[in-house]
């Protein structure tokens, strides 16, 4: 098993990578079971190959347990949808014992962890991703949060999970296209980390979309989550450094938003916002050229779907309601050179139009 430790003042805790660690969660969890009550968070297609196993196995080691099914869409995570859950967990009778286990992907982890942060006050959970996207990014560093209307991860906290366990052996049921999407993710922590992981990335990128070899993956997950606790030990509450991992987003997410949520998948969108980030970067980071050449030909390796048409106004005006906006600056996280990134909010809208209509 490898294990990546995540230490921080409050609430230090593992990561824990191993194939077929699904089938061990009632060893893993039994220290910690002492009679309360146990809730599944999970979606339908996700619940029915894996969540109802692994809810027997608990059931059979006297794990008292229930499941909450949410909507199999970003709808799930209206804040609107929140009273709902919340009533469930009454129903269930939950209490502050209670320990809630987010099976899933970036949803079912924002949305579970969302609401152990404020049932009673906060309760425990742990991250169980069932995706890439989430095991490599979403499910690390105590990111929680829900959608207004108005844009995605408006309403949030930072919740510690108590673990977050990962078994690579999901990733078989997971639809190719979903792999593309997380491998945006993976290619943005070599971007603004580690150069030679990037080289090492663009060396086995074949490998990781064809053959998805359950090893090979878990090596590369092990070093994203590796880089992602690095940072998250530093910056916990996203005051300064953390704000990095952001790279590719502040465009992606108005992509996101642009289209409809779950119309563009997120990995994609951050694909799409890291090659417009390094365009900016060329001229407001001083990023050599040969380097943006790189980053962008290995995204372009990626079999993204074709971006749609859009309006490069309306994306702007989306972009300055975003949660990266700081005393009404837009912050862009760019690169001052491969493995190295900076914050930067001195670029007009004008610059920005300028780049959106080149990617």
């Amino acid at each position: 098993m490898q294990t990546i430790n995540v230490n921080l003042p409050k609430k230090s805790y593992k990561i824990q990578i191993e194939n077929n660690l699904r089938m061990q969660l009632h060893k893993i969890l039994g220290s910690f079971n002492t009679g309360q009550q146990w809730i599944i968070f999970s979606q339908k297609p996700i619940f029915e190959v894996y969540g109802a196993e692994i809810q027997a196995i608990l059931l059979q080691h006297d794990f008292k347990v229930n499941h909450i099914l949410l909507e199999n869409s970003e709808n799930a995570k209206l804040l609107s949808s929140m009273e709902l859950i919340y009533s469930k967990l009454i129903n269930f009778g939950c209490d502050r014992s209670s320990v809630f286990l987010a099976l899933g992907g970036g949803v079912i982890g924002d949305v579970t962890g969302f609401a152990a942060a404020t049932f009673m006050r906060g309760v425990r959970y742990y991250q169980i991703p069932t995706t890439l996207l989430a095991m490599v990014d979403s499910s690390i560093g105590g990111k929680t949060g829900v959608n207004l209307d108005d844009g995605k991860n408006l309403v949030g906290a930072i919740w510690q999970p108590n673990a977050v366990l990962i078994d690579p052996i999901f990733l078989d049921s997971l639809p190719n296209s979903e792999v593309v999407s997380a491998l945006g993710e993976v290619i943005k922590y070599g971007a603004i980390l580690d150069s030679d992981f990037l080289h090492e990335i663009s060396e086995n990128l074949d490998d990781l979309i064809e053959v998805r070899d359950s090893q090979i993956m878990a090596n590369f997950i092990g070093k994203c989550a590796e880089l992602k606790a690095e940072i998250v030990e530093k910056d916990e509450h996203e005051a300064n450094l953390r704000r990095i991992l952001n790279f590719g987003h502040t465009i992606g997410h108005a992509l996101e938003k642009y289209f409809g949520y779950g119309v563009l998948g997120h990995g994609v969108a951050v694909s799409y916002g890291m090659l417009a980030a390094g365009k900016l970067s060329i001229e407001f980071a001083g990023l050599n050229p040969n380097d943006y050449a790189f980053l962008a030909q290995i995204i372009k390796k990626l079999p993204l779907p074709n971006l749609p048409k859009f309006d490069s106004h309306e994306i702007v005006d989306i972009i300055a309601t975003d949660k990266k906006v700081k005393d009404g600056k837009i912050n862009f996280i760019l690169l001052s050179e491969i493995g190295e990134a900076v914050i930067v909010d001195s670029i007009s809208n004008e610059k920005v139009i300028e780049v959106l209509k080149k990617i």
